[in-house]
């Protein structure tokens, strides 16, 4: 049987970063859709499903609070973590309050960002199937290892029995 991966919005101007850690996260189970603008972003998360949203906070055009707005005004259940080599105390205020789950700053070390994207995961399908948290940690007890990785396949498995019934 084929896992089922995690739809990822990807959104950075730096098309290298974006390319490469693409890569990356396509390696550990994420359909990665990589775009390098806001606006793209917002119309990517029309025609494509989305599970989690990973912003850039600086961009040309519509920067990465503006495209979280968008997002969230559009996908409620969508959540987003915003990565910036730009950030300050202020603008993670902003994007925080205005529906952000996290805000990460680059460099970032790939398992602190995994485990960032787990999280925001795990909250998306608590919100949208309306799990609390201790069953939640009732259905995740059947992952052996608990890496990363295994957590979000059980959380996407989880998602998709309840989108099912």
């Amino acid at each position: 049987m084929k896992k089922k991966k995690i739809n990822l919005l990807f959104v950075d101007d730096e098309e290298q970063f974006l390319t490469s850690m693409g890569k990356r996260l396509e390696a550990r189970e994420f359909h990665v859709l990589a775009v390098n603008r806001g606006e793209k972003a917002v119309e990517t998360a029309r025609t494509s499903p989305v599970d989690i949203a990973l912003i850039d906070l600086k961009m040309p055009g519509m920067n990465g609070e503006q495209t979280l707005k968008a997002l969230k005004q559009e996908h409620p259940w969508m959540e987003v973590v915003i990565l910036t080599g730009h950030g300050s105390i202020d603008s993670a205020v902003e994007c925080t309050q205005g529906g952000a789950h996290s805000y990460l700053q680059k460099p970032c070390d790939l398992e602190q960002l995994l485990e960032v994207l787990k999280e925001a995961y795990k909250k998306r399908v608590m919100s949208r199937n309306q799990i609390e948290g201790g069953r939640m940690d009732e259905l995740l007890q059947s992952v052996k290892f608990k890496s990363p990785r295994e957590i979000l396949q059980r959380l996407k498995e989880i998602d998709e029995g309840a989108n099912n019934s």
